[in-house]
């Protein structure tokens, strides 16, 4: 193989290892972190991989229930092993994933005890926002809250908040002034 294949041959192999695992799409893994009310991590085969769950959006760090939809998540799933619907890839490299634990659809258990909205960008399951509909009125969770802002919306104003151009070196001063 000559010495620009190797890099190439390296590409070529990723991208059916990737495809392979998503063609895979059921595995079972056993959890090794709970991230937040929306991300853990999982060993599968000797190797990590970390989950989001799928069609559901959980409060961010720093933002009011962050750490109560964390605690419920990692209530139900920490030290287990679950069962995995890969669906995909998001934009950060991680599984998009519908996890089961004991036969129990774990995404639709965070929107339903309140600790997670639908994610409406890219929801697609069926019964969820009745599920999200039930909790809210329900007041379970961050529902308690009589304004909770959606985490889409969070992150929104938190981007918006941040100087346009943090890396800029300062101004340089005008002589004479």
């Amino acid at each position: 193989m000559s010495a620009g294949g190797a890099p190439r041959f390296a590409l070529v192999l990723a991208s059916c290892l990737l495809a392979a695992e998503v063609a895979a799409a059921s595995y079972a893994a056993r959890v090794v972190a709970v991230h937040d009310g929306d991300t853990l991590t999982v060993l599968a085969q000797r190797r990590e991989v970390r989950l989001r769950l799928a069609a559901i959006d959980a409060p961010e760090r720093g933002q009011p229930y962050a750490q109560a939809s964390r605690r419920a998540l990692a209530a139900r799933v920490a030290g287990r092993v679950v069962d995995i619907e890969a669906r995909g890839r998001d934009r950060y490299g991680r599984t998009l994933a519908v996890v089961r634990v004991d036969g129990v659809d774990v995404n639709r258990a965070q929107v339903r005890d309140g600790w997670a909205w639908v994610f409406r960008r890219v929801a697609d399951e069926p019964g969820l926002l009745a599920l999200e509909d039930e909790a809210r009125r329900e007041r379970r969770g961050l529902w308690r809250d009589a304004h909770p802002v959606p985490p889409w919306t969070w992150r929104d104003r938190l981007a918006a908040a941040r100087p346009r151009d943090a890396a800029a070196p300062p101004a340089t001063p005008v002589p004479g002034r």
